[in-house]
């Protein structure tokens, strides 16, 4: 269905501000809904809801899109017309509910089946992979990625059109009432109830309660299923659906009666209206058993044929949900997003790409797009619009439409973007040279079937099989939890020194530039130039400025820590003789962790040459905490903030204007909230340890760390282990000789059964000393142990401060103690 703006400002109820009664226009067509003013995407054809929350107000970034070509907005607060001649505003009460509203509209135009998937956990591996077995009888429209929250679901149904025969979505809520208002959006036909576990229970009184708010997606639905263990506890169902469940006994429709793990499979033998099926699946794990039965049991509902179901069921395809950054050939840097190819997977895949660094040149690799609904002129029209706005240098085609298409239109892109076409996978892995790349970015995108991940191993540097795994997504989620705790007013200085605490400096940057802090502090000049040099352009301060380093603090505009009167004089010199003035600087007083800064005593005379002089410009004036996190310290911590506010306001009077001032660390952001001031400074807490210990914050691990089993020994009693025969075997015993020594940052000091790998979800002891690139742990208790399997050595399930306290040290020794030669592989969920 096609809408123009004044066909929106109906279905919303909105009022058209001032001047604008008698401006919209019927002819004005609207493709695509956006709340997130990063991610622009055709933009004369977008509408863009301002959306208000606890830190960020979507009015605050009207003018931003509308230099970058947006036109249509959606606003709830007084906007001045008259900055923006070319656009028009539709105002109502509430944005998000304008949205909500508009997609339910959307939703009730077309009577197609949809399918609607709530539940604790599963809900994308289950929606991805209905997607696979249905996309061939279907043109399904599904949520993108993970939307399924209050703006992403209703995101997810504007995408519904009259092309499609087949919707899927997916629906997660986090509080009682929220369910109703997806339903609504949603009105799904068909409702998959994945599980029932843990997760989110935070707004629940328990599992029953939340189970009770998931089945409300269900109210209108005529079909229900999921296993049976999940409804036992219902007693009815609004509208009395069609219940059709699986599990062991007779009273389900479809009855499991074996599961058969093998060595890389799952045999299931089952039975369905009386009828013996038996199917294989490529998943060994119970949570992939469980969501591969209620896709297929989804699928003979659907009325399909078993013998194809069962087919497809051997071909299913692990569902990779996260964009992969890593190190490529000749210094190049790979993004993996080789599972899917469709509009909505690009623009996100684009964006990130737009995360990297704007000053490499960018390269596509792109298969095909397959059953989008939409014309292929078109199409690969809208895909090159897209690659010219974020500044893609080259695009590289692969299969069949995609060159055609592209043949096709060479004539008009040629200046503006190399082109390269293959009809195959094997047609570009045949004429791959590895001297093509170098110095770039690039993005591996395409549908499964292009089996792109031959070519991500192509271009990716090899290296050994340790690596430490960075979640970009949950150093989002955790400045988001401190946030909660400012006042909007309050600045956010995000701290990325040590190579970002071991995580990697310049990918984290990008991420917290994404995400607009407003300062980035380092512990010297070669960390901000690199960022800089990653095109880093927020303010950088650099906390041990050397003179040495001066020229490249002018160079690179980054913003020293002015600590000492010979440092002042020094830079004061150098500004002098380079004819600068005001150059922004940061002035750290000494309140208690005698370390650096001027002493309070001192205010009188630094104010004094700082007026003597054109040279600076205080940004900022700050101080460290000794002992923030420890409440036994509280009382000092308190003295240090009382030195530093004593200090600060004598140093403002005297210099006759205001500045930043900043004391709170991680901990005490949370514990000392009177000393949050104008500015906080985010350091460990951003990675996911709770240093204040509060219990206030949901952080999520950033970091895993991860190796692999090289060999496996079967030792008898008495033999011995690693060097020094430290460690003695008292019985027959497996051990396991891990891919990961004290040259990667695994302390010696957890060697002897001191520290603890995870593997297969259990706990395995260290024995013997840790050597420089090999550990050994005690593997003899836990079954089906084989050569190769995976070994966690921090992460979520197993935290790093656990690690930290075998090792007699502290979580940030740990983090900034892993390697550089242990590969990073940074990615987005």
């Amino acid at each position: 269905m096609k809408y123009t703006l004044d066909h929106i400002a109906g279905i919303i109820g909105a009022r058209l501000p001032g001047r604008q009664t008698q401006l919209v226009s019927a002819d004005l067509s609207i493709e695509y809904l956006m709340t997130d003013s990063r991610k622009v995407f055709a933009p004369a054809q977008t509408l863009f809801f301002a959306l208000k929350g606890p830190r960020r107000n979507g009015h605050q970034f009207i003018n931003e899109l509308y230099k970058k070509g947006v036109k249509s907005f959606v606003i709830s607060e007084t906007v001045d017309e008259t900055q923006y001649p070319a656009a028009y505003f539709l105002k109502v009460t509430d944005t998000l509910a304008a949205l909500q509203s508009l997609a339910a509209y959307n939703r009730k135009q077309y009577t197609i089946p949809v399918i609607g998937i709530t539940g604790s956990n599963g809900k994308t591996i289950v929606k991805e992979w209905l997607y696979q077995l249905l996309q061939d009888q279907y043109s399904i429209v599904r949520s993108p990625r993970s939307f399924n929250s209050q703006i992403g679901v209703p995101l997810s149904v504007w995408q519904m059109n009259e092309r499609h025969t087949l919707g899927i979505f997916e629906a997660g809520i986090s509080t009682t009432g929220e369910m109703e208002k997806l339903e609504h959006i949603v009105e799904p036909t068909i409702g998959i109830l994945t599980n029932i576990g843990d997760a989110h229970n935070e707004g629940f009184t328990g599992n029953q309660q939340k189970l009770e708010e998931k089945l409300k997606l269900f109210i209108h639905c005529k079909q229900i299923i999921g296993r049976e263990n999940y409804f036992k506890e219902i007693k009815s169902f609004p509208g009395k659906p069609q219940l059709i469940t699986w599990g062991n006994s007779f009273s389900n429709e479809l009855i499991v009666k074996s599961i058969d793990k093998k060595e890389e499979s799952t045999v299931i033998t089952a039975a369905y209206k009386g009828k013996e099926t038996e199917f294989t699946i490529p998943f060994r794990d119970e949570a992939s058993i469980e969501n591969a039965i209620t896709c297929y049991l989804t699928c003979l509902s659907l009325g399909l044929d078993d013998a194809r179901i069962r087919k497809k069921m051997q071909l299913l395809q692990p569902v990779n949900m996260r964009l992969e950054v890593k190190k490529g050939i000749n210094h190049c840097t790979i993004i993996n997003d080789s599972y899917s190819a469709d509009i909505s997977s690009l623009q996100i895949a684009l964006n990130f790409l737009s995360q990297q660094g704007a000053q490499h040149r960018r390269t596509v690799i792109l298969s095909d797009f397959v059953q989008t609904g939409i014309d292929d002129n078109k199409l690969y029209r809208l895909l090159l619009a897209e690659l010219k706005q974020y500044a893609v240098s080259r695009l590289i085609g692969i299969g069949e439409k995609i060159s055609a298409e592209l043949n096709a239109l060479y004539a008009e892109i040629k200046d503006v973007l190399d082109i390269e076409l293959h009809i195959s996978t094997a047609d570009f892995i045949n004429h791959f040279r590895s001297s093509q790349f170098r110095d770039e970015i690039i993005l591996v995108k395409g549908a499964r079937i292009f089996e792109f991940e031959q070519i991500v191993h192509l271009l990716e540097q090899k290296v050994h099989q340790t690596v430490l795994e960075i979640n970009l997504n949950s150093i989002a989620h955790n400045l988001k939890e401190y946030q909660r705790f400012l006042e909007p007013s309050t600045k956010m200085m995000a701290m990325v020194k040590a190579f970002a605490y071991g995580s990697g400096g310049a990918e984290i940057a990008g991420v917290l530039q994404y995400h607009k802090v407003d300062y980035l502090g380092v512990a010297y000049a070669d960390e901000g130039v690199e960022l800089r040099k990653s095109g880093i352009t927020l303010p950088i301060m650099v906390l041990n400025a050397e003179e040495s380093t001066f020229d490249a603090l002018l160079e690179y505009g980054l913003e020293p820590d002015i600590y000492s009167m010979e440092i002042l004089e020094q830079f004061d010199r150098f500004l002098k003789k380079e004819g600068i003035q005001n150059y922004p600087v940061h002035i750290e007083i000494e309140t208690g962790m005698n370390r650096l800064g001027f002493e309070p005593e001192e205010m009188e005379i630094l104010a004094a040459y700082l007026r003597s002089t054109p040279s600076f410009l205080v940004q900022s004036v700050f101080s460290h905490l000794a002992a923030g996190e420890d409440p036994k310290d509280d009382e000092f911590t308190g003295l240090q903030g009382q030195r530093f506010v004593t200090a600060s306001e004598q140093l403002q009077r005297k210099l006759g204007y205001s500045f930043i001032r900043h004391i709170a660390n991680s901990a005490a952001i949370i514990r000392h909230p009177s000393l949050r001031m104008d500015m906080v400074r985010l350091g460990i807490g951003m990675y996911g340890v709770d240093s204040a210990v509060s219990h206030k914050l949901d952080l999520q691990p950033v970091a895993t760390l991860k190796s692999t089993i090289a060999q496996i020994k079967y030792l008898k009693p008495g033999e011995s282990v690693s060097y020094n025969r430290k460690g003695i075997v008292n019985r027959d015993s497996i051990i396991a000789t891990v891919r990961l020594g004290y040259a990667d940052g695994f302390s010696r000091k957890l060697g002897n059964g001191a520290g603890r790998m995870l593997v297969r979800g259990k706990l395995a002891p260290v024995i013997g000393t840790v050597c420089m690139d090999m550990t050994m742990i005690d593997v003899t208790d836990i079954a089906d142990v084989r050569e190769g399997d995976e070994v966690t050595i921090f992460g979520k399930e197993l935290p790093i401060e656990e690690l930290a306290d075998w090792a007699g040290t502290i979580p940030y020794e740990i983090m900034t103690g892993i390697s550089q030669r242990v590969k990073r592989v940074y990615f987005e969920e």
